[in-house]
C-alpha cells in the first residue's frame, strides 16, 4: 500500500515553520556557561558589608554575593513596584489592614558555608537593621530609617516571615528590592561580614585586596539550577579614569564601571572602540551642595539662602554633561523620575530659573548685608570625595561662590575618609554625588532629610517635613502620595536644605561579547549580581 505524501507547497511549509521554531528557541540554546566577566573598579571599597554601606563601591564587586528577598526583574530596564519579582522570597502578600506582609520563602537554600537558609535569617537580619537585637555590632546602619514603622518581623515555621507594620507602607517592596537590602546570615558575626561575606548568592566571595582587587567565583550551590552563567568574575581597581577608558577601548575589561563614562570619554570610547555598545542613561544620582547649618556662620540661614541662589545649573550641565544632565528637586527627574516635578513647577523654584544674573545679584545683596565683600570673602574648605565625578563639579562650585565672595579651597578625600566624615558629620561645606538606590521617596527624601535620618548629613530637620514625609509614606493611593512628595520638595529648597545642582547622565559600555547586560534608566545599583549574564567567546 503506498503512503499518501503531502504537497510540495506543504512539506516546504513545514520546514519553514520548523526553522522558525529553531530559530526562535536559538537564543537559549546558544546562551554559553564559563568564563570570567573582567571588571575594572574606580574606587576602594570601604568594606564587603552592603547593610553597613552607602555606595556603589560596594555593591558592585559584591552584590553577587547576595540574595534578597525579591529584587527588580533583571530584563526591565526601569524600575517600579510593577517589576518586583521573588528572589529568596517564592510569594509575598498583605492583610487586609496593609501592615503586614507576609513571605513564603523558597526551600532548600543554603548559605554559601552549607548552613540552611531559613526564616529566622530574614528576622535577624531585620531585627538587627531595626536595633531590636541583643547583639548591636554594626558599625554604620544608613537606612535603619527605611524601617522606622517596622515593629518586628515574626516567623512561623522555616519558610514564612511576617513584616509587622505599625501604620501601612506601600513602598516596603521596593525598599526590599534594593542591592542594599540583602539578607543575611544569622551564624556569621559582622566583623566577618566586613571583609569574608557569606551569602546565598549566585557567586561566592573569593578574596578583596584593598586598593587592588576583589574576586567571585561561581556558586556551584545556587538555588536557581541553571545560573550563573559565568564561571567567576574579577574586579581590578584603576584610580586613573584616562587609565580606565584605555583599558576598557584595547579589550582589557568587560563591562565600564557604572555610569564612569563622561560624555566627552564616550565619544572617545567609540572612537577607539567602535564595536563596543554604550547607552547614555540617568545615573539615579545628584549632585548636590552640603551645608552643615550647626557650623558658624552656616547656622544663618541667610547665607544658606546666597549659597543656593549663585547656583548656576546650566554652566554646570554644559560643562560636565554637554547639556544631557536632568533638572529636578530631591526626588529623580522627569521623564526617567516615578515622582519628578514637571518642567515648569521645577523653573518655579527659588534659583531655577533663567534668570541667573539676577540670581547672584540677590545673592550678593545678602552677602554684603551680612558684611562681606571683595575685600572681606568669607574663606572655607570645600570637602569633596576624590574621584572625579565629586571634583569636577567641585571646582565649578568654587569658581561660581566666588562671585558671592565666598573663597572655597578644595580638600580632596579618599572613599573610606569621606564616608566617615559624613557619618560623623564632621565637615561644614561639601560637594556630594547622592546615589539613589531606589526611585522612591521613603529610599531618598526620608532617607537625606528626616530629622533622625544617619544619612541627613547636614543636620536638616523641620517638623513640618517630617510630617509630611510620615504622610506621605502611608499614603496607599499613589497620586495623592506624589502630590504630597511635591508640597516636600517645595520646602526643601526654600530651606536650601541640600541644594540639587543637577540629576546626572553618563554613558555606560561593554563589549559586544557580553550577553544579558542592561542598565538601568532610573537606578545604578540593582543589576549588578550579573547571575543571568553570559559571555559570547
Amino acid at each position: 500500500m503506498g503512503i499518501n505524501q503531502p504537497p510540495a507547497r506543504s512539506r516546504a511549509s513545514s520546514i519553514l515553520l520548523l526553522c522558525l521554531a529553531l530559530c526562535a528557541a536559538s537564543p537559549a540554546a546558544a546562551q554559553k556557561k564559563g568564563g570570567t566577566l573582567r571588571l575594572y573598579h574606580n574606587d576602594n571599597p570601604p568594606s564587603t558589608s552592603l547593610l553597613e554601606e552607602a555606595t556603589i563601591a560596594s555593591v558592585l564587586p559584591f552584590a553577587a554575593v547576595f540574595n534578597n528577598l525579591v529584587v527588580f526583574d533583571p530584563a526591565k530596564p526601569h524600575e517600579s513596584m510593577e517589576t518586583v519579582i521573588p528572589d529568596l522570597a517564592e510569594s509575598w502578600s498583605w492583610d487586609t489592614t496593609n501592615t503586614k506582609l507576609t513571605f513564603k520563602l523558597r526551600q532548600g537554600v543554603k548559605w554559601h558555608d552549607g548552613q540552611p537558609f531559613t526564616a529566622k535569617d530574614v528576622q535577624c537580619t531585620w531585627r538587627m537593621l531595626i536595633g531590636k537585637t541583643e547583639t548591636q555590632d554594626f558599625r554604620r546602619n544608613p537606612r535603619k530609617v527605611w524601617y522606622t514603622k517596622l515593629q518586628d518581623v515574626s516567623v512561623n515555621g522555616d519558610h514564612e516571615a511576617t513584616f509587622e507594620l505599625s501604620e501601612p507602607q506601600p513602598s516596603l517592596p521596593v525598599l526590599l528590592a534594593s542591592a542594599f537590602s540583602a539578607v543575611y546570615p544569622c551564624h556569621v558575626p559582622q566583623a566577618v561580614m566586613r571583609s569574608k561575606p557569606i551569602g546565598t548568592g549566585p557567586f561566592k566571595f573569593v578574596e578583596f585586596k584593598r586598593g587592588e582587587s576583589m574576586h567571585v567565583v561561581r556558586n556551584p550551590d545556587y538555588f536557581k539550577k541553571d545560573r550563573p552563567y559565568l564561571d567567576e568574575i574579577t574586579v581590578r581597581t584603576i584610580d586613573n579614569r584616562a587609565t580606565r577608558m584605555l583599558a576598557f577601548s584595547t579589550g582589557e575589561y568587560d563591562i565600564t564601571f557604572p555610569s564612569d563614562v563622561s560624555v566627552p570619554l564616550l565619544k572617545d570610547i567609540k572612537a577607539r572602540a567602535p564595536n563596543a555598545i554604550c547607552e547614555m542613561t540617568g545615573t539615579g544620582t545628584q549632585i548636590n551642595l552640603l551645608v552643615n547649618r550647626v557650623n558658624p556662620p552656616f547656622d544663618n540661614p541667610d547665607i544658606r539662602k546666597a549659597m543656593s541662589l549663585a547656583l548656576d545649573r546650566k554652566a554646570f550641565n554644559t560643562i560636565l554633561m554637554e547639556g544631557n544632565a536632568r533638572l529636578g528637586g530631591a526626588m529623580l527627574a522627569k521623564p526617567e523620575g516615578e515622582w519628578g516635578m514637571s518642567s515648569e513647577m521645577v523653573t518655579s523654584l527659588m534659583g531655577y530659573g533663567p534668570d541667573i544674573a539676577r540670581n547672584v545679584a540677590e545673592a550678593q545683596a545678602i552677602m554684603q548685608k551680612l558684611g562681606y565683600s571683595d575685600a572681606k570673602p568669607l574663606p572655607i574648605k570645600i570637602q569633596t570625595r576624590n574621584l572625579p565625578t565629586y571634583r569636577d563639579p567641585a571646582v565649578i562650585l568654587a569658581d561660581q561662590l566666588k562671585k558671592i565672595y565666598i573663597v572655597g579651597e578644595l580638600d580632596i578625600l579618599d572613599t573610606p575618609r569621606w564616608y566617615a566624615r559624613l557619618a560623623k558629620k564632621d565637615f561644614t561645606i561639601g560637594l556630594n554625588v547622592t546615589g539613589v538606590s531606589v526611585d522612591d521617596p521613603d529610599g531618598n527624601i526620608v532617607e537625606n532629610y528626616s530629622c533622625k535620618s544617619e544619612r541627613n548629613y547636614t543636620q536638616y530637620c523641620n517638623a513640618e517635613v517630617d510630617k509630611l514625609l510620615a504622610a506621605q509614606s502611608r499614603e496607599l493611593d499613589k497620586e495623592k502620595r506624589r502630590k504630597i512628595v511635591w508640597d516636600i520638595e517645595r520646602i526643601l529648597v526654600d530651606d536650601a536644605a541640600r541644594p540639587i545642582i543637577l540629576h546626572s547622565s553618563a554613558g555606560n559600555c561593554w563589549q559586544p561579547h557580553v550577553k544579558n547586560f542592561k542598565p538601568r534608566d532610573n537606578s545604578q545599583y540593582n543589576n549588578l549580581r550579573f547571575e543571568d549574564v553570559w559571555l559570547d567567546k
